[in-house]
């Protein structure tokens, strides 16, 4: 499973492209950071932000896209230039006919060390060993986006494999249930032998 994971921000927005399968190190593809100036107009901060996003689906051709949730902060500023950035990235899976998944901080925390109270040090160092780097991936930004994508991986990627059996078995039973009962609706019933209507 390919996932491209995105740390939202109007300033900075992390972007991390990760290969795996749950419960795996996984392998890292790329990446990034996008930036856009805090002097630019916010339509135009928005609309870089954007082409940027498309342009890595479009390159990396993920599966999935993981975003982190945005959560209350107590600078309502800062709250709405990251809520901003984590429309555009969930836009751009969407408009790519990509599921989109979204995670809050301690989920991706729990994910990758196994408590949801992690700090800093501790996931970037997680997120080196995961991906079997040489060293940390700078900026933390970018770090970030990567836990995301290790995450879905490891969480997303096995509810959606729940999601699909538990959907096979579903359609199993319900075409035994069909099958069982002759004339049942979209099955022809049994033929009559002579005779008139």
């Amino acid at each position: 499973m390919r996932v491209l994971g995105v740390d939202p921000g109007l300033t900075r927005c992390g972007v991390g492209v990760v290969e795996g399968v749950p419960g795996r190190p996984c392998t890292l593809v790329a990446y990034y950071v996008v930036y856009t100036d805090p002097a630019d107009e916010l339509p135009l901060r928005l609309l870089h932000l954007d082409t940027e996003l498309t342009r890595l689906v479009a390159e990396h051709r993920p599966e999935s896209v993981a975003v982190e949730r945005v959560f209350s902060q107590h600078n309502v500023r800062t709250v709405m230039g990251t809520a901003q950035a984590s429309a555009v990235a969930v836009l751009a899976g969407a408009r790519a006919g990509l599921p989109v998944q979204t995670y809050t901080p301690s989920e991706v925390k729990a994910a990758i060390t196994g408590s949801g109270q992690a700090d800093k040090a501790q996931m970037m160092a997680m997120v080196t060993r995961l991906l079997r780097l040489a060293e940390p991936p700078r900026p933390a930004d970018a770090a970030d986006a990567l836990a995301l994508a290790i995450c879905h991986i490891w969480r997303g990627g096995t509810r959606a494999r729940i999601a699909a059996a538990a959907d096979a078995v579903r359609q199993r039973t319900a075409a035994s249930r069909t099958g069982a009962r002759p004339g049942a609706p979209g099955r022809p019933g049994p033929k009559r032998q002579g005779g008139t209507r």
